[in-house]
């Protein structure tokens, strides 16, 4: 079972990790190694959304989503965008940026290291607003209740999150202007750039945010009228299948599923700028992780289990906070790209840990983990 869904993803994971030893030597092969790491344990959640909504859907809709959905949003976000991102921030073109990274490296990481400061920004607080809306949100399962009960109390204020990320750049580039003032840089004027970056970031993390409400509304209405009609034929004495969508319904969830596809490669792409600003190897990095958001979401869908390990989705989202706040702080300090990949993986692996304790004490005391989930957190 493991084998025949996982078979394809494991075999461009060695594929790619061959291909990084070729191309960087052993430092490549640890960085897309990262690199894949991080976007697996960030597309978790990924994986779990999308398994959630889709074995509700017909097997037609199911084969849509995991063939051209998965292309368009998984493979041309996490491939596509990285060389967008370069390109638009450096100001070339995305064949000149390719053609750069290959053919003089050098000239290449000179523009990138010249647009890290806008392109640290965007994401930094792309990533921070992912981060603040999860931790400011009151949800039953908790896994640090000392620090999670306080700040869900603290997120009852309307816009809070809004209001901190803000603060947090305002600070940013107030920093960044000082630094460069006092050491007679001619860099003052990026404080400009990281300030307007970092609200480009929040005004992109808001407008996907809306248009992934504005389609799940309309998934809730349409899922409201298939389930009316399934009440009339009841009564009607008509046979009735299970809860399978199909027609407008399987096609606003379609577009559902794509929009947060985009939302949720958005994290892993700008967090891979945190760890390495080299096209190949993001693109090693995250084409690997793309494969097991395919190959998770298909055995999550198959297994019918979502909730085994509760608090992965709450370690995924502290390391997106601590890779927020690292992109900021890489704006004007240097930090070695395995310490960064580091903290991520640090915190996947001790919520992955909680989540097995967690489900080795529900079963010792014979509980029922839907109780007991109110109280579990740590």
């Amino acid at each position: 079972m493991v084998l025949k869904t996982f078979g394809w993803s494991f075999a461009v994971t060695a594929l790619g990790l061959v291909a990084a030893v070729f191309y960087g030597g052993w430092q490549a092969f640890g960085v897309v190694a990262i690199l894949s790491v991080l976007e697996i344990s960030l597309s978790f959640d990924n994986a779990v959304i999308n398994a959630g909504i889709l074995k509700k859907m017909s097997a037609f809709w199911q084969k849509i989503f995991l063939t051209i959905g998965v292309l368009i949003a998984v493979f041309g976000m996490r491939l596509v965008f990285p060389v967008v991102i370069v390109a638009v921030s450096a100001q070339l073109g995305p064949i000149e940026a390719i053609d750069l990274s290959f053919n003089d490296p050098d000239r290449y990481k000179e523009l990138v290291t010249d647009a890290h400061p806008s392109i640290a920004a965007f994401g930094g607080m792309f990533l921070l607003m992912i981060f603040l809306d999860f931790i400011f949100e009151d949800r039953d399962i908790k896994w640090l209740g000392w620090l999670e009960r306080p700040l869900a109390k603290l997120g009852k204020v309307d816009m809070l999150s809004v209001c901190v990320a803000l603060i947090v750049l305002m600070i940013t580039a107030m920093t960044f202007a000082t630094h460069a003032h006092q050491h007679g840089g001619g860099h003052a004027d990026k404080a400009e750039t990281v300030m307007l970056s970092g609200i480009a970031g929040l005004i992109t993390y808001l407008v996907v945010g809306g248009l992934s409400g504005f389609f799940e509304n309309k998934l809730e209405e349409e899922e409201e009228r298939e389930h009316e009609a399934e009440e009339e034929a009841k009564k009607a004495g008509k046979p009735v299948s299970g809860v399978v969508l199909a027609g407008k319904a399987a096609f606003f969830m379609f577009l559902y599923l794509e929009v947060l596809d985009a939302s949720f490669s958005f994290d892993g792409v700008i967090g891979a700028f945190a760890i390495t600003n080299e096209i190949v190897l993001m693109a090693l990095g995250l084409g690997i992780g793309a494969m097991y958001v395919r190959s998770l979401t298909v055995y999550l869908v198959r297994q019918g289990t979502l909730d085994d390990y509760v608090y992965l989705e709450h370690g995924a989202h502290y390391a997106i906070g601590a890779l927020a706040v690292i992109l900021l702080v890489t704006i004007q300090y240097e930090i070695n790209e395995l310490i960064t990949g580091s903290v991520g993986v640090i915190l996947i692996a001790w919520s992955f840990w909680s989540s097995v304790r967690r489900n080795k004490a529900l079963a010792a005391s014979g509980g029922d983990g839907s109780k007991a989930e109110v109280s579990s957190g740590v």
